[in-house]
């Protein structure tokens, strides 16, 4: 059994070497545990710090893609490199490695394909009282649409065993945390949880220059998400609310009609009720394609599967991967 722990990096020179040093070497019930960053297109000296603090492999992409695209590329090497669970955490040092035993022992146990650190976001001191409002808001919206239990849905501290990693692929540009469960509840992957703890803060995010901006950017993301999984809902939801409002608007204007049938300058209620029956027209169909579209998604994500097994087994290396420290270094390290 090998363990792979990635760790996404955006120019984290400064902060990797103390998350690196909370890593686990060894852990009950795997034979190996190894590390693995991937570089998100970092101009300072993250790789070179990396393989001096005793990173086993590396992945450098060639520019900054963004989060998501930086998780995915871990778990496509993770799978390549022979994983058969995968770890993935921050590189700001934001989660406590020590927890990591704890993350996946319900994977060991045969009770989980995924495992989410549930941070009890509502403790963490330096969350404002909007993001943790968000947190509560988004982690219910997206248990609803995936229909998990997962009370944090944000949090990027998870195990994946392998099965699960290679059915999981996050398309969105922005976060992978939100899509990927909602992904995995729909593909019926057992998801559990564990209570995590967390570190200090040590520096502002990078994918949020601030509280408000964490509030739109995610709750767009939310919306969005929700809309792809759950379509028929959301369209038909606001077909229903465009029906009803054109509803009162007719009604109300049979009965100034009725009552004063000689009296005009009511044409307006009439042409508001249409527009409004319209809309809820074409709110009705934009679910009806987003299901079909959905379905033709769920398709498109059992073919990838099948695509990602097949490369396994033709022993395709990983894309843009690099060796990391030696051999000699890492046991030097542990010395």
């Amino acid at each position: 059994m090998k363990l792979i722990i990635q760790i996404p990096c955006f120019n984290e020179e400064d902060q990797l070497p103390e998350t690196l040093s909370h890593l686990p070497r060894q852990i009950d019930g795997f034979d190996a545990v190894e590390w693995l960053i991937i570089d998100d297109g970092s101009t300072d000296r993250t790789i070179e710090v990396a393989r001096r603090s005793g990173v086993d492999h590396v992945v450098r992409l060639t520019n900054n893609k963004g989060l998501a695209a930086a998780f995915q590329a871990g778990l496509d090497a993770g799978l390549k490199l022979g994983a058969d669970v995968i770890v993935n955490t921050d590189a700001d040092n934001q989660y406590d490695g020590a927890d990591i035993p704890k993350l996946v022992a319900p994977i060991l146990s045969g009770h989980a394909d995924m495992v989410v650190g549930d941070r009890q976001t509502h403790t963490i001191e330096h969350f404002s009282a909007s993001k943790k409002l968000l947190q509560r808001v988004g982690s219910w919206v997206v248990r609803q649409a995936s229909s998990t239990e997962v009370p944090d849905v944000t949090s990027g501290f998870r195990a994946y065993n392998r099965e699960a990693a290679l059915q999981v692929q996050a398309v969105s540009q922005f976060t992978y945390t939100l899509e990927t469960i909602i992904q995995a509840g729909k593909l019926l992957v057992a998801i559990d949880h564990v209570p995590v703890r967390t570190n200090p803060k040590t520096r502002e995010s990078r994918l949020f220059p601030s509280t408000p901006a964490y509030v739109r950017r995610n709750a767009l993301s939310i919306f969005r998400i929700y809309s792809q999984y759950e379509p028929l809902k959301v369209f038909w939801g606001g077909a229903v609310v465009m029906g009803l409002a054109a509803l009162a608007v007719f009604i109300r204007f049979l009965i100034v009609f009725i009552e004063n049938p000689h009296v005009s300058g009511h044409t307006q209620s009439l042409i508001l009720g249409a527009v409004l029956f319209i809309t809820a027209v074409m709110l009705g169909s934009l679910g009806v394609i987003g299901d079909l579209l959905a379905a033709q998604r769920t398709l498109s994500q059992r073919t990838f599967e099948r695509v990602r097994r097949i490369e396994l087994q033709l022993g395709i290396e990983p894309s843009h991967y690099e060796p990391g420290a030696p051999a000699e270094d890492r046991e030097a390290l542990e010395v």
